[in-house]
């Protein structure tokens, strides 16, 4: 049974926001905590820079056809190439997309093959990314892979070694890390507005057809495997790699044979973060949260996209006063934009990649830890 495609997302225009390059000022350097010179979030309106040839192998992941959609808007920093799909059913299914008309069908030896070539979106069905980006980096291209990285940490880690020795990026598609809310909770951390943090409390759930639990069913870690990345990847660029991961998987709904209801507890020294994954919320997208508690204060973002974010402060800092307040985001000009764009940063050097490839592999580690994998 194939993926179900994400359903659009509409983005909240705040006529109080901050403008953008005020809140990338004050979000500035946010982007992780162990990279403080990072300057995040480059933008389409900084200098032509040369533009990436990029190509996309895979059209059958649920952000597929938004990526490459992405890809095409994005003209001042890539050149699209062309797509790879030697799947028939696939093709039948998606290979209509808007997102792809006009571009050329290549092999995958073709694509590989191009001259110029310098980057490639992994965007197979789930169960194919992990053996399609080791084809990529063994040629010798960046790679944006999406999520996650596979049922064992063994073939993941080999393809981040190799990219590690051949200096290439990786970037994967956890799609919150440049979320403006997010953006803003990773400064406010860093300069300790909220002083000790003990608390994360993480959601991403939502009501899945019975057809998408069908195809879910494959996965040993069910729900969590799937969603529950997003979150993980937050917690440690946050708060660094856990000490324990505690996985309390759960089957609620009778028809499938799948872990539905997944919590995850992470423990640091003197904290806690909670994950929680359900493929059976009702209008669960509206719930999708991550709070942040700590002795000095609180953010919590509810829902996290378009994003709302609450902030409670026992004394002011920067232009915020003490007490409760909702804070003003920037829209977002896409949900794929700002990553794909640091992307382009990093491939020509301007920039480290914030997200270096030992924080992709914890993350894939904590996230079969956080779905009931076993080690190794």
């Amino acid at each position: 049974m194939s993926c179900h495609p994400c359903p659009g997302l509409a983005i909240r225009a705040n006529r109080n926001a901050f403008d953008r390059r005020g809140f990338l000022k004050i979000a500035a350097g946010a982007a992780v905590v162990a990279t403080p010179g990072f300057l995040s979030n480059a933008t389409a309106a900084d200098l032509p820079r040369q533009r990436i040839k990029v190509g996309q192998i895979g059209i059958g992941h649920n952000h597929a056809s938004a990526k490459m959609a992405t890809f095409r808007k994005l003209t001042d920093h890539y050149e699209v190439v062309g797509v790879v799909e030697p799947d028939p059913e696939w093709r039948k299914r998606r290979g209509t997309d808007p997102a792809y008309r006009d571009l050329p069908w290549m092999t995958e030896e073709q694509l590989l093959n191009t001259k110029g070539l310098r980057a490639v979106a992994v965007e197979t069905d789930v169960c194919d990314l992990a053996a399609t980006a080791a084809r990529c980096v063994d040629a010798g291209v960046h790679i944006h892979l999406d999520k996650p990285g596979g049922e064992s940490l063994g073939p993941f880690k080999k393809v981040l070694d190799e990219a590690g020795r051949q200096g290439l990026a990786v970037q994967l598609g956890y799609m919150y890390r440049n979320n403006p809310a997010i953006q803003f909770c990773l400064r406010a951390i860093r300069e300790g507005w909220l002083g000790k943090v003990f608390e994360v409390h993480a959601v991403m759930s939502r009501e899945q057809p019975l057809a998408y639990r069908k195809w879910l069913s494959q996965f040993r870690g069910g729900t969590m495997y799937i969603f529950g990345g997003h979150l993980i990847d937050l917690v440690v660029a946050m708060m660094g790699k856990p000490q324990r991961i505690t996985p309390y998987q759960r089957q609620t709904q009778p028809e499938v044979d799948l872990y539905d209801n997944g919590l995850a507890v992470l423990e640091y020294p003197r904290a806690t973060a909670t994950i929680r994954t359900a493929s059976l919320e009702v209008e669960g997208y509206q719930r999708r949260q991550f709070v942040v508690c700590g002795d000095e204060g609180t953010i919590e973002i509810r829902p996290l996209e378009p994003p709302v974010l609450r902030l409670t402060l026992a004394k002011p800092r920067d232009s915020f006063t003490s007490g409760c307040q909702e804070v003003p985001l920037p829209p977002m000009p896409g949900r794929y934009d700002e990553q794909l764009i640091e992307l382009a940063a990093i491939i020509r050097g301007e920039i480290a990649n914030p997200y270096p490839l030992e924080h992709e592999l914890t993350v894939q580690e904590a996230l079969l830890a956080a779905s009931g994998y076993p080690p190794g």
